[in-house]
């Protein structure tokens, strides 16, 4: 069975919209106007790429990522591995970057059956959610940043439901003041 990690940057009090400066949010681009660049607290990043089996995504964040994420170079393995979204809104997949259209979550389910490597998820708060409302998630790749926020999106639901144990399996702090966090989900 295949591994859903949901990998995010997250603020301490756990909002993650509009980290790079997404439109719309007032506090838009905090993950690089409040906090000072220190590329060791990122190299996370790096490995998740090259770990990856696949790329899933709710809708609103594979809109966003679709004209941009193609043309980076530092995206090249996502770009060539497969790519779905999670979406009962959208008609058609984005020509400049295809995907397969999963309408559910039970469809994500299906896919964890499937053979292949881990499948990432990036952005997607409400998809993120509702994988861990159902019990899909396997790990989190957490980017901790020293900052509160206040209203936004957040990682986690709000979702009357049993507690969830995790198992922190690697972590470190930068010079900065992030956090990195990774945890596995304990069933």
């Amino acid at each position: 069975m295949r591994q859903v990690i949901v990998t995010a940057f997250v603020s301490l009090d756990g909002v993650m919209e509009a980290p790079g400066g997404e439109p719309g949010y007032r506090n838009s681009g905090w993950t690089f106007k409040d906090v000072e660049f220190v590329p060791e607290a990122y190299e996370i990043k790096g490995t998740e790429q090259a770990e990856a089996g696949a790329l899933l995504l709710g809708r609103t964040s594979y809109e966003a990522f679709a004209p941009v994420w193609p043309t980076m170079e530092e995206f090249a393995a996502y770009n060539a591995m497969p790519r779905y979204v999670v979406s009962t809104t959208l008609q058609s997949d984005d020509d400049r970057w295809p995907a397969t259209i999963l309408r559910s979550v039970d469809d994500v389910a299906a896919l964890k059956e499937t053979d292949g490597g881990p499948i990432s998820v990036h952005g997607s708060a409400t998809l993120g959610a509702s994988l861990a409302d159902a019990g899909l998630v396997d790990r989190y790749h957490l980017l901790v940043f020293p900052l509160l926020l206040g209203a936004g999106r957040r990682l986690f639901s709000q979702a009357d439901q049993d507690t969830v144990k995790l198992r922190l399996v690697d972590h470190a702090v930068y010079a900065n003041g992030i956090q990195k966090q990774v945890l596995d989900v304990v069933r």
